[in-house]
This record gives C-alpha cells, structure tokens and sequence, in this order.
C-alpha cells in the first residue's frame, strides 16, 4: 500500500550543517551533535570553536516538526511524556531517520568516518543515548550526553557492546532533573557500562568544562587502545 493510500511515511533527517575539517582527516574524529527539543541544526555548531581543530562537527535538524506537539517553531525528535517517559514510536522514526543519516555520512563528507561520536544537548543528548546503546551501539565510539535522560525501555545492551559516555548535567536543571542523571547513571553504571560525569551548579545548559571532558574522553580512547 503507498502513501496515497495512507501509510505513513517516514520521517527523514533532511538539513544539516557542517563544520570544521571535509573531507575528515585520517584517523580524525566526526562528531555527530543533536539539538534539543524545539531547536534547528544551527544551535550546536556553536561548540565548533571548542572541539580540536581536526574535528569534524555535524549537526543535523530532527525529523519531527516541534509545532504540532507545542514545541514552537523548531523542531523534535520525540514527543516528551513525563520524566523519562516518551511516545516511543516518534523515538523510533528518529532512530531510524537518524541511522539512515549516519549511513550517507562517507558520500557527505567526502571520505570516510574512522572514528563517529556522537552526541547532543537536552532531547538530542537522549536520543544519542538511545541510539548508541541500541542500534547504533557497533558504530559509535563515545557518546556525549549534555543534559539529557536515559528513556525509559531503553534495553541496555552487554558491556563489552556499549560505548563509553560522557554525561554532562546541571546540578540545578529546571527541565531535566539532576536526579533523572543520578538514576539512570546509577542503571548504566551496574550493568557495567562506562560513565564519566561532568555536573555543574547551572540550570538546562552546557559549560565549557563539559566539553573539555567530552574531549578527553575521546581523545582518551587512542590511549586506551594502544
């Protein structure tokens, strides 16, 4: 049945903006950012200035239009519930529109991605957690999580599967409580998964302190397979 028909469509990463080094130089770091909910592929390029110089920044824009869930004119990649709570089928469509994202990364950056973070603030930095401990979870090398949660049914996969994490949080975040980090670090943590924290006496943000951890981490992998 075609989409005439009513079968919906899936919805697609379509805009993105890229910064610092294309193609990626050899052995370099493409860093793959998420905005948060209600924001555009233009917010986090901001970081470039802090991230080494040999790294590769992508920011693409979510698939679903904030507007109809209440989000203002930006956009989504999922319709929030309640504390960790999400609709899961608009999760899944962004997991699958952002798969298929990560996929065509070689063509768009002209060569090949050694080494893929991935990442993102607030619903970006939950949606990056999602995917890399899911589907992407053979793909990625490190995930960096500013502000976001860990969603709730996200099966943790074994340890020696899963990529370390950076999680960055205010100790003070109105929107994401400091306590969601506590609970679900605590969660990853017994199944045996990597967590590095970076928390901060600030509200819903990032710091440059946390992206300095982020950085050490990463960089830190070269060492840790050496």
């Amino acid at each position: 049945m075609g989409a005439e028909h009513g079968e919906r469509s899936a919805p697609r990463i379509v805009e993105h903006r890229v910064g610092g080094p294309v193609p990626p130089p050899p052995d370099g770091t493409v860093a793959v950012l998420l905005h948060g909910r209600g924001s555009d592929e233009q917010d986090l390029q901001g970081l470039a200035r802090l991230l080494p110089r040999d790294w590769t920044l992508v920011t693409p824009r979510a698939p679903h239009a904030g507007a109809p869930w209440g989000y203002g004119p930006g956009w989504a990649w999922y319709r929030y519930l309640a504390e960790d709570r999400v609709d899961r089928a608009t999760l899944e469509d962004s997991l699958g529109a952002l798969g298929q994202f990560l996929d065509g990364l070689p063509d768009l950056l002209g060569g090949p991605v050694e080494r893929l973070v991935l990442g993102g603030f607030s619903q970006g930095g939950t949606t990056s957690l999602a995917y890399a401990l899911g589907p992407g979870r053979d793909r990625v090398a490190a995930v960096l999580n500013f502000s976001g949660f860990l969603a709730d049914g996200v099966a943790l996969p074994p340890p020696a599967e899963a990529p370390p994490i950076l999680w960055g949080h205010g100790t003070g975040d109105p929107a994401i409580p400091y306590a969601l980090a506590l609970r679900a670090r605590a969660r990853l943590r017994e199944a045996g998964i990597e967590v590095r924290a970076s928390d901060h006496p600030i509200g819903h943000g990032i710091v440059p302190a946390e992206i300095e951890a982020a950085v050490a981490l990463v960089e830190g992998l070269d060492r840790a397979g050496a």
